[in-house]
């Protein structure tokens, strides 16, 4: 992972690796759709997109961005949750930056040769998907994972909220 720190977003603006998932929960039932490639690059963009999914359950989105670090995103009347695996990533992401200042949180005042000695550290709402069965707990022994994939986290999260087979079943057919 050391060497796609070193691009910048500004970069590979459209040459982003990873996926994003629309996961949404309505009648007792899970349904996944995928979310285009503007959504890894844009906080609006992906804001936008799950909105537009029209749900009168929970609605959720999972990026995968570049393989470095997940975000997810809870649209709601009262605003927009977010939760986001790694801050130090606003250093190299526009997306990640929106996230933080979505949060009102600093981007971290980091020398970015030092990043490859910096442990991650997420920002964000730790308990954004409790009510659907995933605790803050949870979440925060999945972010402690940091030998795992950001696309492995987001498998453990579609595992915990019973939404697996759904959300592989679009990961799949996106990496096609």
């Amino acid at each position: 992972m050391a060497a796609q720190r070193a691009r910048t977003q500004s970069d590979d603006e459209y040459d982003i690796d990873g996926f994003g998932v629309g996961v949404v929960r309505e009648d007792g039932r899970w349904r996944c759709v995928p979310l285009s490639a503007n959504a890894l690059t844009n906080l609006s963009d992906a804001e936008t997109e799950l909105r537009e999914l029209r749900s009168s359950g929970a609605t959720i989105g999972l990026l995968d961005v570049d393989d470095e670090f997940f975000v997810v995103i809870r649209p709601s009347p009262a605003g927009t949750h977010l939760l986001i695996s790694d801050a130090t990533a606003a250093l190299d992401y526009d997306i990640a930056a929106d996230v933080l200042d979505a949060l009102n949180v600093d981007i971290p005042d980091l020398d970015p040769d030092d990043l490859d000695d910096i442990d991650p550290w997420e920002e964000g709402e730790l308990g954004i998907l409790s009510d659907l069965g995933l605790s803050e707990a949870v979440m925060s022994v999945i972010l402690a994972e940091t030998d795992l994939y950001p696309d492995e986290q987001l498998q453990m999260v579609a595992e915990r909220l019973g939404c697996e087979n759904e959300y592989l079943t679009v990961v799949d057919a996106l990496q096609k």
